[in-house]
C-alpha cells in the first residue's frame, strides 16, 4: 500500500480555534498556501500555491485513489481543507491520522509534544507559531504596515522561505512519528470506526439559530439590567469589578477575605449586615452565572447550512479512547428539568423575555435548561435518542464475575435497590416508595456510583451532592458496599498485581474475559476483549512508603494541567480505565451497528447516540434492540438500551 504523507499551511480570516475547521474553510478568503507531501521514503516536496505552482497531477489523482493511503497529523484538518479547495471528497476510509495514533498510545495530542516524548532526531520547528501568526491569520492594520489586514509572501520573502521550510519539516517530523508508531498498529476495525467518526463530524448536527440568538439577546438584556441595578445600589462605576465590589462590601461592614466565589456565597449572604448588602451579593451571584457560553459557541461554529460540525474528538480521552467534546462541548451539556420544555423553548424563540422570566424563573437558569433544545433534527426528520442503561455498572460486574449483580441486570435491572437490599440485608420488595426502607435506595445509588473504582469516604462525599446521607455513615457505607461486592473488590487488587507484575517481570499477565497486561518495548499495554489495547508510557515500579508496597507509575498528559508528567496509579484507577474503555467499545460497536442499519448519527454523548431519522422510517424499538444485542467479544455481558423520540434534543 502506497502512503502519501501530507501537511498543509492555510489562510482564513475565520478563527480556527474558536470556530473549528468547517467554519474556517467557509470564509471567502480561505486558501491553501503551501502543500507539503512525500510518498513513502521519497524526499519531501513543498508546493507553493501562492507562487502559482501546481500540485502534480499524480498527487491530485491519488487524493481520491483508494489504493493510496493518505496520512496527516490531525487528518481531519487536511481532509476538510483539501475537500474545500479542490471540490473533491476525501473519503476517510482512504486516510489515517497520526494524531489519533499518538493519542491511542497515551502520547501528547500535539506534534511537537509527540516528537519530544519519542526523542526523535527530527523535531518540529519552533518558529512555527510566529510564522503562522504572520502569514496564516489576519494582521492588525497599522501605519507601519500600510494599514493592510493580511501579510503576503512579498511582504517578507525571508520569512516566507522560513515558512516553506517549516512546512517541509512538519512532513519530515510527521513521517518520523508514523514510523515510530508502526510497531504498535491500531486494529483495522478502529480505523473503520474513525472513518465513521469523520463522517459524523463532516455531517454535523443542525442548530436552531433563532433559539440561540434569542438566548444571547435575552442574556445581554438581563445582564444590562443587573449591572444597572448594581450601579444604582452601590454608585460604583463597574460593579463587575471584584476589587470595587470588595471595597464597597467592606464599607458596609462585610469583609470578604476568601473572595466572592460560590463556595463562600451562602456564608456571606447569612452574614450580610443589611438588605442592600444582601441584594448586592445576590446580584453578584446572578452576574457570575455563565448561561450563554455554549450559545455563543454555537454562533461561532455554525456553518452556512445551519449545522455545527467537528464537535467530537476521536480518542480525545487518551487513557481510554473515549470521545471528547470540541467547540460546543456536547459532553457536558446541562440537564433539563422543566415539565413543559416545549413551551419554555417557544416562549424564548418568540422573544418574549418578560414572559420567560414570569413563567420559568431567572434567565440564566432558563437559558441553561434550554441549551440542549438548540440541537434540532433535519427537515422532515425527528431525533431518536438511545443510550445504554447503567453500562459501567454492568461492565465492572462482568469483569469481576459479580454474579448477583449480573443476575439483577439480566432481570429487573434495579441495581440501586438491589445494592441497598444487599448492603442492609433487607428484602428488595420493601425498597419502594411509601415504605420506610425506600430511603435506603439513595444510599445504594450513591454507594454504587462512588465505590466501584475503590472509592472511599471522599468519593461518597462527592457523589452525595444533595447531602442525602449523614457523613458519619460514610465509613460504614464503604465497608457495606465492599462486603456486598467481594468480587469487584478482588478485581481491584488482582488488576494492580497483574500490571505491577507485567512491568516488573517484563512479561504478560492474564486476567478474565480476555483482559491481560503486557509489557513490550518500554510500554505497558492493557489488552481489551475488543481487540485493542490501552497504553501506559514508560511504566515503572516505585515503592510507596504510605502503603508499604510497590506501586505503578507511568508518564502521560495531565488532562487538567495539560502537561506531560508522571502519574501514580492503583487497582481502582486501573479498573476504572478498563471499565470506561470497554463501555466505550460497546458504544463503538453500537454506532457501527446502527450505521449499518441505515441510521444517521449526528452526535453522541457519553453512552448515548442521537440519530437523525426521516419521519415514517425506522423506530425506537428497532434502535434499542440493535444497541441491546449481545456483543461477540463480551459473552455474558448483559446489554440493555432505552431511549425516546423528540423534535429537539433533550434529556428524557
Amino acid at each position: 500500500m502506497t502512503i502519501l504523507q501530507i501537511d498543509i499551511e492555510t489562510y482564513s480570516s475565520t478563527d480556527l480555534i474558536k470556530c473549528g475547521v468547517y467554519r474556517y474553510v467557509e470564509a471567502p478568503d480561505f486558501e491553501i498556501l503551501l502543500f507539503g507531501y512525500a510518498y513513502g521514503d521519497d524526499p519531501v516536496q513543498v508546493i507553493d500555491l501562492t507562487a502559482f505552482e501546481d500540485i502534480p497531477d499524480q498527487v491530485l489523482h491519488d487524493l481520491t485513489n483508494p489504493s493510496v493511503t493518505k496520512t496527516a497529523y490531525n487528518a481531519n484538518f487536511e481532509r476538510t481543507c483539501i475537500s474545500k479547495q479542490y471540490g473533491i471528497e476525501c473519503d476517510p476510509l482512504q486516510w489515517s491520522c497520526t494524531s489519533v495514533w499518538a493519542l491511542a498510545l497515551g502520547l501528547p495530542g500535539n506534534l511537537a509534544g509527540v516528537a519530544e516524548v519519542l526523542k526523535l532526531d527530527a523535531q518540529k520547528d519552533a518558529k512555527g507559531k510566529a510564522l503562522i501568526k504572520y502569514f496564516s491569520i489576519p494582521c492588525k492594520p497599522t501605519k507601519t504596515n500600510g494599514m493592510r489586514e493580511r501579510n503576503y509572501p512579498h511582504h517578507d520573502p525571508e520569512k516566507w522561505d522560513e515558512y516553506r521550510e517549516y512546512n517541509r519539516q512538519d512532513v519530515v517530523v510527521e513521517r518520523e512519528v508514523r514510523r515510530k508508531l508502526e510497531r504498535f498498529p491500531i486494529p483495522s476495525h478502529e480505523w473503520k470506526l474513525w472513518a465513521l467518526d469523520q463522517r459524523i463530524n463532516d455531517r454535523g448536527v443542525r442548530l436552531d439559530p433563532v433559539l440561540f440568538n434569542q438566548a444571547i439577546t435575552c442574556d445581554n438584556l438581563y445582564e444590562t439590567r443587573l449591572v444597572q441595578e448594581a450601579q444604582e445600589l452601590t454608585n460604583l462605576d463597574n460593579p463587575n469589578s471584584l476589587a470595587q465590589i470588595k471595597e464597597w462590601l467592606a464599607e458596609q461592614g462585610l469583609d470578604t477575605p476568601d473572595g466572592l466565589s460560590k463556595d463562600y456565597m451562602t456564608g456571606l449572604l447569612d452574614a450580610a449586615p443589611n438588605d442592600e448588602t444582601r441584594r448586592m451579593l445576590e446580584l453578584r451571584q446572578e452576574m457570575s452565572k455563565t448561561s450563554v457560553d455554549k450559545y455563543n459557541a454555537m454562533d461561532r461554529s455554525m456553518c452556512a447550512d445551519e449545522r455545527a460540525r467537528g464537535l467530537l474528538q476521536f480518542c480525545g480521552a487518551n487513557r481510554t479512547w473515549r470521545w471528547a467534546g470540541r467547540l460546543i462541548q456536547v459532553q457536558n451539556l446541562p440537564q433539563n428539568k422543566f415539565k413543559d420544555l416545549a413551551l419554555a423553548r417557544e416562549t424564548l424563540r418568540s422573544g418574549d423575555f418578560e414572559l420567560v422570566e414570569m413563567l420559568f424563573g431567572s434567565p440564566p437558569f432558563v437559558l441553561s435548561q434550554l441549551i440542549r433544545t438548540a440541537f434540532i433534527p433535519s427537515d422532515g426528520c425527528r431525533f431518536i435518542v438511545s443510550d445504554f442503561s447503567a453500562i459501567e455498572a454492568r461492565v465492572i460486574a462482568w469483569l469481576a464475575d459479580e454474579q448477583w449483580v449480573l443476575e439483577v441486570f439480566k432481570g429487573h435491572g434495579k441495581i440501586y435497590e438491589a445494592t441497598a437490599a444487599n448492603m442492609f440485608n433487607v428484602a428488595l420488595e420493601t425498597i419502594v416508595k411509601g415504605h420506610a426502607n425506600y430511603a435506603l435506595r439513595a444510599k445504594g445509588k450513591i454507594a454504587t456510583l462512588a465505590c466501584g473504582f475503590q472509592g472511599g469516604e471522599k468519593a461518597l462525599e462527592v457523589m452525595d451532592s444533595k447531602h442525602e446521607i449523614d457523613p458519619d455513615e460514610y465509613p460504614r457505607l464503604v465497608k457495606q458496599w465492599r462486603d456486598a461486592n467481594p468480587n469487584i473488590r478482588k478485581l481491584w487488587y488482582a488488576t494492580e498485581d497483574a500490571a505491577v507484575t507485567a512491568v516488573r517481570d517484563k512479561t504478560t499477565v492474564k486476567l478474565a474475559h480476555g483482559v491481560q497486561y503486557r509489557y513490550e518495548a518500554g510500554m505497558l499495554f492493557a489488552d481489551l476483549p475488543s481487540g485493542r489495547s490501552l497504553a501506559y508510557v514508560n511504566p515503572r515500579i516505585k515503592h510507596e512508603p504510605k502503603f508499604n508496597k510497590d506501586g505503578l507509575v507511568f508518564d502521560g498528559m495531565d488532562q487538567v494541567k495539560k502537561k506531560w508528567m508522571s502519574h501514580r496509579t492503583y487497582g481502582g484507577r486501573l479498573v476504572e480505565n478498563l471499565v470506561q474503555a470497554i463501555a466505550r467499545d460497546c458504544l463503538a460497536e453500537s454506532m457501527m451497528r446502527v450505521d449499518a442499519e441505515g441510521y444517521v448519527t449526528v452526535m453522541h454523548v457519553h453512552d448515548e447516540v442521537v440519530l437523525d431519522v426521516p419521519i415514517g422510517t425506522g423506530s425506537l424499538e428497532h434502535v434499542t434492540t440493535v444497541m441491546g444485542n449481545p456483543i461477540s467479544w463480551a459473552p455474558g455481558l448483559p446489554m440493555r438500551a432505552a431511549g425516546f423520540e423528540c423534535d429537539f434534543y433533550m434529556k428524557d
